[in-house]
């Protein structure tokens, strides 16, 4: 089965998806940015699973390129998937550990049977990564991960993005 791949620009915390996907940071209790907005706009409930996350199996925080799924709280999906993006280096290649955070959160996705699937541009925020590089890795990671996922829709927050993120669909 073909993955279908759109674009949106605007809020990720409005979608209607069955996951919707978090720009997380490593201490899994909100942040900035995404991760901020996804906490806030979702409510206590995604809190209270991070913290119980954090009490269980990731008492150091959730490794970066990794991926954990929890409740949406109020978000319009069912899960958040909360994913730690790598911070940009220009004398480490970390490519990696992105391609790591598309991928690991379509096979959460999966294990959680969701077929539509919401991201943000991971680590292009307050970590750096120049918009035109994460895009690619993106859009290509996503085309070439088998996943049961029937749609994984790119919610890019401003303009710019949605133009990058276009180029690479074409």
């Amino acid at each position: 089965m073909t993955t279908t791949l759109t674009l949106v620009q605007g809020d990720i915390t409005r979608q209607r998806a069955d996951a919707i996907v978090n720009a997380a940071n490593s201490s899994l209790l909100g942040g900035g940015g995404v991760d901020g907005a996804i906490h806030r706009r979702g409510g206590p409930a995604i809190l209270a699973e991070c913290r119980a996350l954090r009490a269980s199996c990731y008492s150091s925080g959730l490794p970066t390129g990794q991926a954990v799924a929890t409740t949406a709280g109020e978000l319009d999906a069912l899960w958040v998937i909360h994913t730690v993006g790598p911070v940009h280096s220009t004398t480490e290649d970390r490519s990696g550990l992105l391609v790591s955070c598309y991928r690991e959160s379509l096979r959460v996705a999966d294990g959680l049977g969701a077929r539509t699937v919401a991201f943000p541009a991971i680590s292009t925020g307050v970590y750096r990564w120049p918009m035109e590089d994460a895009a690619r890795i993106a859009v290509e990671t996503v085309r070439t991960t088998e996943t049961a996922v029937e749609e994984v829709r790119f919610v890019l927050f401003d303009e710019q993005a949605y133009a990058v993120f276009t180029g690479q669909l074409r």
